[in-house]
């Protein structure tokens, strides 16, 4: 690295905070000096750059686009930095686990095994945030995301916990009658989705049907899916390990599975998690094991 051609540290420490805090008062605050001083800082910053970091037109800051980059780069090695250190000072040690998963997971798979781990780590306090958006995994926030997916998620570390077919299931009071064997037998049939989620929406799209569709579609929070596709209220697409004991038992109709391609992945951070989440990743998969014997 050519350190002489770098900005100084002072000049992007202040960009910085102004890009996260959105106005030179508040940055100064951040970083306890005066506004004044952000603004000269940012400044000559863009006077060693050759380029414009902040649009100054209008009557709020705004980024430039080249702005948004380097407070991008700057957030994700400013955050690596703030890692590290809490790491080697211990600084995090007491802060709670923090992990981020769908209601679906977090309903079906997650919360019916998480006694155990209480009982093992009776000194770990746990958060669990159950929500379908992909939050971001930022330092000081959330320790560990379990995703649904193909396992590629650019920026984050990504280890597969178990493989998750993805099936389409009914109350057979819902199709009683009818004759399913193509996904065209469906498409006047009403469906149940996780909210904030789009994989039934998304198989109907890859089977062609979502313009055919004639049935209405409810989304509904992924605790509360499998209750309303058990009362005959629409058909869903799910993960076949949540529905396999009422398929056995007779509660709900397999109707068509899709390949094994799609899995629950463990995603942190790159990097050495912290000791709480070293805990946690090794017993997620010491249950995924249990489950698959």
């Amino acid at each position: 690295m050519d350190w002489r051609s770098m900005p100084s540290l002072t000049a992007l420490r202040a960009f910085s905070a102004l890009a996260e805090s959105g106005s030179a008062s508040a940055a100064g605050a951040a970083i306890n000096v005066s506004h004044a001083a952000i603004s000269q800082q940012v400044k000559a910053l863009e006077g060693h750059m050759g380029v414009a970091l902040v649009d100054r037109s209008g009557r709020h800051l705004a980024l430039t686009p080249a702005g948004r980059d380097l407070a991008d780069a700057l957030r994700a090695g400013f955050g690596a930095i703030a890692r590290t250190v809490e790491a080697l000072t211990g600084a995090d040690a007491d802060r709670p686990l923090q992990i981020s998963t769908t209601p679906g997971f977090a309903a079906q798979w997650l919360m019916p095994r998480l006694l155990d781990f209480r009982n093992r780590h009776p000194d770990v306090d746990v958060m669990i945030n159950p929500t379908p958006e992909r939050v971001a995994l930022e330092p000081g926030g959330i320790d560990i995301a379990i995703r649904h997916g193909m396992g590629h998620w650019p920026g984050v570390d990504a280890e597969r916990l178990f493989s998750s077919p993805l099936v389409v299931v009914a109350a057979p009071s819902l199709v009683a009658g009818r004759s399913i064997t193509r996904p065209e037998d469906l498409i006047d049939l009403p469906w149940v989705q996780e909210y904030g989620t789009s994989e039934s929406t998304d198989w109907l799209s890859r089977k062609g049907l979502a313009s055919f569709r004639i049935g209405g579609m409810t989304q509904v929070p992924g605790n509360l899916l499998l209750e309303g596709v058990r009362q005959g209220q629409g058909v869903s697409l799910t993960v076949r390990q949540w529905v396999e004991d009422d398929v056995a038992a007779g509660r709900l109709k397999l109707l068509f599975e899709e390949p094994e391609d799609t899995a629950y992945y463990i995603v942190t951070r790159s990097g050495a998690p912290r000791s709480k989440a070293k805990a946690f990743i090794g017993w997620l998969r010491k249950q995924a094991a249990a489950s698959a014997n």
